[in-house]
């Protein structure tokens, strides 16, 4: 649970738990004394004039400084590290350009609800507003993407500021928090006292569920024959995973997940259905359309899970809690909106649940689970006899080769595009934070720095990357980042020649007309090389395990090329402006359809 593991948190300062006695420091070096007070081990970034005095400071202190090749994977990588871990991310950049190429990540932190703190250096407070070498207004420039701004103008700022910037990163629903310090705040010298040890408090967490919501929950369960849970990225947010299983365990209640949702259940778990929403299982959209109940769990009803939004899950009584308010009621009306911390939610629903002697039993569910269990089989048997035969690799038998020689096990990092949606389709995850990808903002080139973040993270276990050629070509230049940090990480480049999901939607929607989407590359495995990583190239089926295994062996990053089917398509699919249960199952599902259908709401994405 967020609330309660936050709570039990405590700054790790230095020295005893009592306060230490004022000194006097500059600017610069109360950065990294709040940084040590709040337990960041590890920072991204890359130096520059205005931030050069914080970096100067940087060899006294006990923090590992990751130099990347680009600002955007900088926080890109503090991202990963965040997900993988569930802390603060944190990242250090230079003012103008090093500052603006952060603008991407922060808004896919942000999007996703992912808890960074990104701090810049910025020009002396004398030069603002005089468009002075290197400076932009980034608080203007970030305002709408992030959870709060900070400027410094004044060494006795930095560290309320910085303290304050890590409070509202983590606390109440995650996000991005950014805090500018100008070049004579870090040179200025102020009195700096560390504080106290006690814990930290989750000053954003919303108040526990009354008893009358709580119990108006059980009371619409209690008469629901065929409920849902959705279970959304706010499970693993508030490690609220152990909650959500015993939940389901006592009730029956079987769960459909959204992508950031996935490891939330176990998907070994009877209960779990799986990805939901337009490249969701057939089984799961059938299951939210016939559902006679939905119990919305930290999640956001994103158009990628609705679909048509006016024929959404339009048999069922809804119930949705989340974190943040503005959620509630915002594309989606329910008749139970609920203001919580899903873990608190979950704890209290199942203490009701417990003292209710019997109220609630899986079995009574059971015709709803083998209505269900019979929708699951016609579609995998409907996928199975509509698997081709040609004999082509397929990105497909790459993510299931992948799933099995890992034994599901690794953590996944993918970039965006057609390989993320078959990831979340082949690799079952039974763990949370197993799963990290860009969700809301579809951010192509976040897969390889989100990986290194994450396996700074996470030093044991497998961390395997796995990136389109179009996504991967993006933020390529990071395979020399973990070759300097001597990273054990492996990534999976799954290369059609084209942007495979534009030209999935050009081929559907647009008559074929591959317009920009194929696109040429370097030899993968003689760039990987000339990074420093050993590589392989796997152009047939039988070659899969064997490149995986030889990867896996290799102490040090390596990079496997898949050389996979060109024209591919991720199916199911639900058409754009179509409700869920509209879903294209496989490719001569989607023939037929006017030039007026077939383009409306089309959108060039990405």
């Amino acid at each position: 649970m967020q609330a309660k593991s936050e709570a039990k948190q405590q700054r790790s300062a230095a020295g005893d738990s009592q306060p230490k006695a004022t000194s006097e420091r500059a600017g610069a070096r109360v950065v990294w004394e709040v940084l040590c007070e709040e337990a960041v081990d590890v920072i991204f970034g890359y130096p520059g004039g205005a931030i050069m005095p914080t970096y100067d400071a940087l060899p006294e202190y006990p923090i590992h400084h990751v130099l990347v090749r680009h600002e955007q994977s900088a926080a890109h990588m503090a991202d990963g590290y965040a997900r993988a871990t569930g802390k603060v991310g944190v990242v250090l950049a230079t003012s103008g350009p090093g500052a603006t190429n952060l603008v991407t990540g922060i808004t896919n932190a942000m999007l996703d609800s992912v808890g960074i703190v990104c701090i810049t250096g910025q020009v002396a407070s004398n030069l603002l507003g005089s468009d002075a070498f290197q400076e932009t207004d980034l608080s203007g420039v970030t305002l709408p993407v992030t959870k709060y701004n900070f400027l410094a103008t004044r060494a006795e700022e930095v560290a309320p500021m910085l303290r304050k910037a890590f409070q509202l990163a983590r606390s109440g629903r995650r996000g991005p928090v950014l805090v500018e310090i100008t070049k004579d705040a870090q040179m200025g010298i102020t009195d700096y006292a560390a504080p106290d040890m006690s814990p930290v408090v989750d000053t954003q967490l919303p108040p526990p569920p009354s008893a009358e919501a709580t119990d108006a929950i059980l009371e619409m369960l209690e008469e629901a024959e065929r409920p849902l849970i959705l279970a959304g990225h706010g499970i693993i947010a508030a490690e609220a995973s152990v909650s959500l299983r015993e939940f389901v365990d006592k009730t029956g209640v079987p769960v459909a997940s959204t992508l950031l949702g996935l490891g939330g259940l176990p998907a070994s778990h009877p209960r779990a259905l799986g990805m939901l929403g337009m490249h969701g299982e057939a089984w799961t959209n059938q299951a939210v359309q016939h559902a006679d109940l939905i119990l919305a769990f930290g999640m956001r009803f994103d158009d990628r899970v609705t679909g048509k939004l006016s024929t959404f899950a339009r048999r069922a009584r809804k119930v949705h809690v989340d974190i943040d308010a503005a959620e509630l009621n915002k594309n989606v009306k329910v008749e139970l909106p609920l203001q919580a911390d899903i873990g608190v939610a979950l704890e209290q629903l199942n203490a009701r649940i417990a003292a209710s002697k019997g109220r609630f039993t899986p079995w009574r569910l059971n015709a709803w689970h083998e209505e269900i269990e019979a929708n699951r089989r016609a579609a995998q048997d409907h996928s199975t006899a509509s698997e081709p035969t040609d004999g082509q690799l397929r990105a497909r038998d790459v993510l299931r080769a992948l799933w099995e020689v890992t034994a599901g096990d690794a953590t996944l990092v993918t970039d965006v595009g057609q390989h993320q949606m078959w990831a979340a389709q082949c690799y079952r995850l039974e763990q949370p934070r197993k799963l990290i990808t860009s969700g809301g903002l579809g951010t192509m080139g976040f897969g390889l720095p989100a990986g290194i973040g994450a396996r700074m993270g996470r030093p044991k276990g497998e961390v395997w990357i796995v990136a389109g050629d179009g996504g991967f070509q993006m933020t390529a230049p990071e395979m020399t980042t973990a070759v300097q940090e001597g990273l054990d990480i492996n990534i999976a480049v799954i290369n059609n020649g084209y942007l495979g999901m534009v030209r999935q939607w050009q081929e559907m929607f647009f008559e074929k007309r591959y317009i920009s989407t194929p696109i040429s590359a370097p030899d993968f495995v003689l760039l990987a090389q000339a990074h420093g990583l050993k590589a392989f190239r796997v152009t047939s089926r039988d070659e899969i395990k064997p490149a995986m295994e030889a990867a896996r062996a290799e102490p040090g990053p390596t990079l496997v090329e898949f050389r996979v089917e060109q024209e591919d398509a991720v199916y199911p699919m639900v058409p754009p402006g179509k409700s869920i249960e509209e879903m294209i199952r496989r490719p001569k599902d989607a023939e037929g359809g006017d030039d007026s259908e077939r383009s409306s709401q089309n959108r060039g994405e990405r």
